[in-house]
């Protein structure tokens, strides 16, 4: 579900193609039809003239999205968004041209050339010195730690049990920023308590319009048959309901791949997972649970793309932008750094290919994407300064384009030394340990993630929470996935895979 971001370099024709084919495309697998006749309807609620799902149901509300998205991009965005619609077009002919050049030189010159010296062993060395690197961090980033509580959830489990406990007990306002609300069985159960709890609390939900057009149209292969939906989850979730639903749009295909749920301004939740059934019970995952200051610079990330997505649009972002934050940092917690990726300033990018540089002793790395040659190219450099790297990857994931990219990066990747773990089924956590500083949250190891798409990531380096995130995730990751030790065969849809990865992905 993650990849839906690919779509974004296929063109404004291809949005409307898609959404006029929308009604060819809904198979019958998604259809309820039956559930709704035997009276099931009733786990819905009575909501007079809403629409439950059915084939000509799904197929209008999607051709609907898809036109309304498109009319929001092409026509409103210049008009109300005029800085963010220009960023967005300057940023991808930078970094596709920038981008095309750098991993041309790459592939054909520096890996090469790395790859003709001896593969050193391990070293172990000292590990590099994080007050050092903080420091740097400072001056190359812009960005000043704050402080907080981490917690982390693994799975869907311990993730949504707890963030339907936190919204339960809410008092004041609920405000969730995701990548995907989807249309099923999860999505809905949430829809239903946050409905309720809209008489009594503020509720804004903020989704990525392009994300919602085609993630909401397909269904988990694990969700029971008889199980209704409204054909459209926006419509369910503000009908007779005081909930604020705002699609964010797509100028020029960028997108909002930031995952944050902010309750009451005093508890947040960050990480890799949307709102749906795979991040429920299929994927293996990582969220944050997060208290102190650090949830008072969240909640004003929130409220810049919060307001930029309304009515005033870039001019609505710059008078929240110039509002800024409360500067309360009395609360206990380790220091905590937020890094962000958007179209103008990959600031998690340089931070993570510094980290990788800087490394002395260990490089950590469970992703699902890995598409990114600077990346591949500075992990082999290290492996062969005598780091120990290992990558976790998942043995097969959502996209079969990446698939292939990634069996193309593990051959790379054997090739300099570095240990490859083939984690079983679909692992969607996205964390590093660089040394003893470690990087997560929303972002892939892809151009969309690191250049493209608005990403939001925590950095910290307190040693209790570092080891935590080893025992909890990386360790027990290691235990369960089987390493890899040969090269994979290659063919040409290899090469034809990451050539689209690179330039789409």
């Amino acid at each position: 579900m993650e990849t839906f971001g690919s779509f974004y370099r296929v063109g404004l024709p291809a949005l409307i193609g898609l959404s006029l084919l929308l009604s060819a495309c809904a198979t019958s697998q998604s259809v309820r039809e039956h559930a709704h006749s035997s009276g099931q309807i009733s786990s819905l609620g009575s909501f007079g003239q809403l629409d439950y799902e059915n084939n000509s149901t799904r197929q209008t509300a999607g051709v609907e999205s898809g036109v309304g998205l498109f009319a929001k991009t092409v026509l409103v965005d210049p008009v109300i968004r005029p800085a963010s619609t220009l960023k967005a077009l300057y940023g991808l002919v930078i970094k596709s041209t920038g981008g095309f050049v750098e991993r041309t030189v790459i592939e054909q010159i520096r890996m090469p050339s790395l790859e003709k010296n001896p593969l050193p062993p391990i070293g172990y060395l000292q590990p590099m010195n994080l007050e050092s690197w903080e420091n740097e961090l400072d001056r190359m980033t812009s960005t000043t730690r704050t402080s907080g509580n981490i917690r982390f959830l693994i799975d869907g489990e311990e993730y949504f049990t707890r963030l339907t406990e936190v919204i339960a007990e809410s008092e004041v306002s609920i405000d969730i920023r995701t990548y995907i609300y989807d249309n099923d069985d999860v999505a809905l159960e949430l829809a239903n308590l946050l409905r309720q709890k809209s008489e009594t609390v503020e509720i804004k939900i903020l989704v990525d319009g392009l994300a919602d057009l085609f993630a909401t149209r397909l269904d988990s292969s694990s969700m029971p048959d008889d199980v209704i939906l409204p054909s459209s989850i926006s419509d369910y979730l503000t009908y007779e309901s005081t909930i604020d639903y705002r699609k964010q749009s797509n100028p020029w295909f960028t997108g909002d791949h930031a995952k944050i749920t902010i309750v009451d301004g005093r508890r947040a939740f960050l990480g890799g997972m949307n709102i749906g059934r795979e991040y429920r019970y299929d994927w293996h995952d990582l969220m944050m649970e997060l208290d102190g200051p650090v949830v008072a610079r969240l909640q004003y990330e929130f409220d810049m793309s919060w307001a930029k997505a309304g009515m005033f649009g870039d001019l609505g972002w710059l008078v929240t932008a110039m509002k800024g934050y409360p500067h309360d940092e009395s609360g206990t917690g380790i220091p905590i750094r937020i890094l962000t990726t958007s179209i103008h300033d990959s600031e998690l990018y340089r931070a993570q290919v510094a980290a990788i540089r800087r490394a002395q002793n260990r490089i950590f790395i469970e992703n699902a994407y890995f598409s990114d040659d600077k990346i591949l190219f500075e992990l082999a450099r290290a492996r062969r300064r005598g780091v120990d790297v290992r990558v976790i990857l998942s043995a097969e994931n959502d996209s079969g384009i990446l698939n292939l990219s990634n069996q193309k990066a593990i051959n790379t990747m054997l090739q300099n030394g570095i240990r490859v773990y083939s984690y079983p089924g679909m692992t969607h956590v996205k964390a590093a340990i660089y040394d003893g500083w470690a990087c997560l949250g929303s972002a892939n190891f892809d151009k969309l993630s690191l250049q493209i798409n608005q990403e939001i990531n925590l950095g910290f380096s307190d040693p209790e929470t570092v080891e935590q995130l080893m025992q909890k995730v990386f360790y027990r990751d290691l235990a369960l996935a089987s390493e890899l030790h040969r090269q994979m065969p290659l063919g040409a849809r290899h090469h034809l895979a990451e050539l689209v990865a690179d330039e789409l992905f």
